[in-house]
């Protein structure tokens, strides 16, 4: 199904999918898809939009990191599992936190979990705010990923506490103007963060913009 783009993840990310995770790719689809037809997991359910905005877009944000082995990650408010599940298909060796407030969806994602057999994945259901100030996640992961969930700024708040020194917060964006820069440059002062860098880019197939904000705690390393 998706064969027809591997030309592109090895142009645009430098990295090829194996024939195994060729098939979870699929295999996760067409959950998503059973999934939909219970509850509302996504809009995007054609073939070649899927592969561009949930898979593709999910593994761009964390390419700086392509490479990295036995990273500790933290997906906050995956939804119906992005971009968690398709870092943690495409890196195996990384263990990922998938947290949702809603435990109806991640109740999902740990169906697919259990049925693509992702060892390396596991879900957490409760509120960030919450979660971030409990010992065993506060301060203990190398990534934190979060992806439409809200502000630029609160995405930050959300993030910074469950980063480890060295540790960064990707956050994906659409659109991103000065005004959001400077806003949330003026947050992070508060935080105790830093921007490491902004990546522009654009997505293969539709060529539409996209941007992710690299976010780290003060004295630790950059990408």
């Amino acid at each position: 199904m998706f064969s027809q783009f591997s030309h592109l993840w090895q142009s645009t990310l430098n990295w090829q999918p194996t024939a195994e995770q060729e098939l979870q790719f699929e295999r996760l689809y067409n959950l998503v898809l059973e999934g939909n037809q219970i509850q509302n997991l996504t809009r995007i359910t054609e073939p070649q939009d899927f592969w561009e905005k949930h898979l593709w877009d999910s593994l761009r944000g964390v390419m700086p990191f392509f490479g990295q082995e036995n990273l500790q990650a933290i997906d906050i408010g995956t939804g119906a599992g992005f971009p968690g599940l398709p870092c943690a298909i495409a890196q195996p060796t990384w263990q990922i936190t998938l947290l949702d407030s809603r435990q109806k969806k991640t109740a999902f994602v740990k169906q697919v979990i259990e049925k693509i057999q992702l060892v390396n994945g596991r879900t957490l259901a409760g509120r960030s705010e919450e979660i971030g100030r409990i010992q065993v996640h506060r301060q203990k992961y190398d990534l934190a990923l979060i992806r439409a969930v809200g502000s630029a700024e609160l995405c930050a708040q959300y993030a910074l506490p469950f980063l480890k020194s060295g540790g960064q917060a990707v956050l994906y964006r659409g659109q991103w103007s000065d005004k959001e820069q400077e806003e949330l440059t003026k947050a992070c002062e508060t935080i105790g963060a830093e921007i490491v860098k902004v990546e522009t880019f654009f997505t293969p197939l539709t060529a539409s913009i996209r941007h992710c904000i690299y976010l780290a705690p003060y004295f630790s390393t950059s990408v």
